[in-house]
């Protein structure tokens, strides 16, 4: 997985390339100023360690002064962060820094919201590996700081054996044979099943969680009940914030939504900046 230093090398190069041929033809590069980057709508924010991150990769010498942390809820209007540095560092910085705060802010809020509707509820809410190429760990860090919790980073930490899994090894009793027979018994197994059938041979090979994937309610009551505290259950496909709290009181162990990563919007989060003189 990319280091975060080394994403935003790359998003610094992508936007600033060979020079700013705007602010060094405008700056004199030792005028000193300040940046003021203030939240234009109602946000949960993450990523201040990103943006401080991306001033510092430009100049180690800037002085970052954040207001909130993140998790924190801020109101339009707040001051988000101080950042006091070169003139020039400060505007080729603002961007990026903003496209970070802005994108894992967003989905913080986004999932806050999902958190909010289910606050008295007794399940889990995670989410998927539908993530952005190359963000997966800070957009499922937003995830964390939203207050939901992250699913399998990636296919090498976590097994759950899918529909094309099961049809490519013959079955759902032959792939978990098959995958107990090479892995350590602490590893857990999830098998993902659509139907009772699937169920009851998930059961009978062992499986320690059951994903049904995209069932109805009545589908899902259903298959709860026949699993009767077996197996951990989570419920996957089609979740939305509309849909939550009738999913969570069928007395299902885990939600896992795609929509807290793909679907979250960026908040508008702005930098204003000015000349000072030191």
């Amino acid at each position: 997985m990319h280091s975060i230093q080394h994403l935003i090398k790359i998003a610094l190069e992508e936007d600033i390339g060979p020079g700013d041929i705007t602010t060094e033809n405008l700056i004199d590069k030792n005028l000193k100023g300040i940046g003021e980057v203030v939240a234009k709508e109602p946000l949960v924010i993450a990523g201040l360690d990103v943006a401080r991150q991306v001033f510092e990769q430009l100049d180690p010498d800037v002085s970052f002064s954040p207001n909130f942390k993140d998790g924190d809820f801020i109101e339009k209007g707040k001051i988000v962060l101080e950042v006091e540095g070169k003139l020039c560092v400060l505007l080729m910085g603002e961007r990026t820094a903003l496209n970070f705060l802005q994108h894992l802010s967003g989905i913080a809020t986004y999932v806050r919201s999902y958190m909010d509707s289910i606050a008295n509820k007794n399940v889990r809410l995670v989410d998927t590996r539908k993530t952005t190429p190359g963000l997966r760990g800070l957009e499922k860090y937003a995830v964390r700081v939203g207050g939901a919790h992250n699913h399998r980073m990636g296919l090498y930490d976590g097994v759950l054996i899918k529909d094309n899994h099961i049809a490519v090894c013959g079955g759902i009793k032959k792939a978990i044979e098959s995958i107990k027979d090479k892995l350590s018994h602490l590893v857990k197994i999830e098998v993902e099943v659509s139907d009772l059938d699937s169920i009851k041979q998930a059961l009978e090979a062992g499986a320690d969680v059951i994903m049904l994937d995209n069932m109805d309610i009545e589908q899902i009551k259903e298959a709860i009940k026949f699993i009767n505290g077996k197996s951990v259950v989570e419920i996957s496909g089609g979740v939305t914030i509309d849909s939550l709290n009738q999913l969570a009181d069928t007395g299902v162990d885990i939600i896992s939504a795609g929509a807290l990563t793909h679907s979250a919007r960026s908040v508008d989060i702005s930098m204003r900046i000015r000349s000072r003189d030191f």
